[in-house]
């Protein structure tokens, strides 16, 4: 007998069949005598739909309300999935994020969790329910709904499987694992066995769908071990895990590209010391997740600071700069769209010469010019027009044999 936390993602409840389904998979691994908690998303669509009914209703809507209308896309769910359970004879019991204990700060949409106490969850657990956890949501220190922002339930999974010590963690989508990219755009990507978290992390904050950014930071921290794998099938798929020396043979692992990406130049900004760091403080209390930076070297006693930012962010980038450029003596902030960002990715970067050159000839051979470029020790990324990244990708994927 294990415990094991399973998540299940929008696709893979997004109607009453596929509910159904989820739970007969969850039977048979109750029958199997496993302890499981399961976390799952709202259906397909509904978090979209709400967002669209509450801007339709509101041009800027505050985040706490939000936060309250969003919560119920994975409430809706975890009672269906809790109904569909009892109806094939499983005792199942729903829970909110914050009935399972789970506690966070006070960011509205974009929470961290901070504790949770799983006392709740032990007492059913021994008592052989299966536990049905609301994803994406909690509960702040003021009794406020709070969520953990796009992918939130990937990120409430893995913390639930700290949390209770579970022996396994599955993450089910809709994909049956992690990819060289994305299968959509590059016809021949192949699943990998095995990736480490330092890998996947640097995907997810590349802009592969696939697991949420935060979610794996969490995993990493904690050594949660877990396996991404397909609701619709019995495959299996890709486990997360901590890097091993085989892993470093490979220069590269994998292809991401990320379009929801804008792009943040400041002008005529004084070329003094604090300046820099005045404008990336107004961003940091505004909760602007900053990615790329690159600031020109200054002449006549002005730079230019350009970085990228997340599309969603790119007015509330500009509403926290303006003030601060004008307090600074002037300058001036251009926010750029069109722009996706192209990463390739490996731990055996560490280990291999020639990774940049080979990407950045492969782009310039087919054309594709590179606008910003950052570099970690086992991620190359440059920013390019949105209108080339699908060919950039199926270019990068070829140049370094990933098929």
């Amino acid at each position: 007998m294990a415990r094991i936390v399973q998540k299940y993602g929008g696709t893979s409840v997004g109607d009453v069949e596929r509910i159904k389904n989820v739970a007969q998979r969850i039977k048979a691994f109750r029958a199997e005598g496993h302890e499981l908690v399961v976390v799952v998303s709202a259906r397909a669509g509904v978090t979209n739909e709400l967002i669209a009914r509450a801007h339709a209703l509101c041009a800027n809507p505050s985040e706490r309300e939000m936060d309250q209308l969003l919560a119920i896309g994975e409430q809706e769910t975890i009672a269906l999935t809790a109904m569909a359970l009892q109806g094939v004879g499983v005792d199942a019991v729903s829970y909110t994020g914050a009935q399972a204990g789970i506690f966070t700060d006070t960011v509205h949409t974009k929470a961290k969790i901070k504790t949770i106490d799983a006392r709740p969850l032990e007492e059913d657990l021994r008592a052989g329910k299966v536990i049905i956890v609301a994803g994406f949501q909690g509960i702040n220190e003021e009794g406020q709904i709070t969520t953990l922002g796009r992918g939130g339930s990937d990120l409430t999974a893995i913390a639930l499987a700290a949390a209770i010590k579970a022996d396994k963690c599955e993450i089910y989508t809709d994909v049956d694992g992690i990819y060289t990219a994305d299968p959509r755009v590059v016809k021949n990507a192949t699943k990998l066995p095995e990736i480490s978290y330092d890998e996947l992390l640097e995907l997810a904050s590349s802009g592969s769908k696939v697991m949420q950014s935060r979610s794996v930071e969490f995993a990493k921290k904690y050594r949660v071990v877990f396996e991404v794998r397909s609701s619709f099938n019995q495959n299996p798929g890709t486990i997360v895990k901590e890097e091993v020396a085989y892993m470093e043979k490979v220069a590269v692992r994998g292809v991401a590209v990320d379009k929801d990406q804008a792009k943040v130049v400041v002008s005529h900004l004084p070329d003094k010391p604090g300046s820099a760091a005045k404008v990336f403080r107004a961003l940091a209390d505004a909760t602007v997740i900053v990615d790329m930076i690159v600031q020109n070297e200054g002449r006549g006693g002005v730079a230019n600071l350009t970085f990228t930012v997340p599309l969603t962010d790119k007015a509330r980038a500009q509403r926290a700069l303006e003030p601060v450029v004008l307090a600074l003596g002037g300058g001036e902030v251009a926010v750029h769209e069109g722009i996706a960002k192209l990463s390739v990715v490996g731990v055996g970067m560490k280990t291999h010469s020639g990774v940049a050159a080979t990407l950045f000839q492969a782009l310039a051979d087919k054309g594709i010019n590179i606008e910003l470029i950052s570099t970690s020790e086992i991620k190359i990324s440059v920013i390019i027009a949105s209108t080339q990244a699908d060919e950039a990708a199926r270019v990068a994927h070829a140049a370094f044999g990933l098929g």
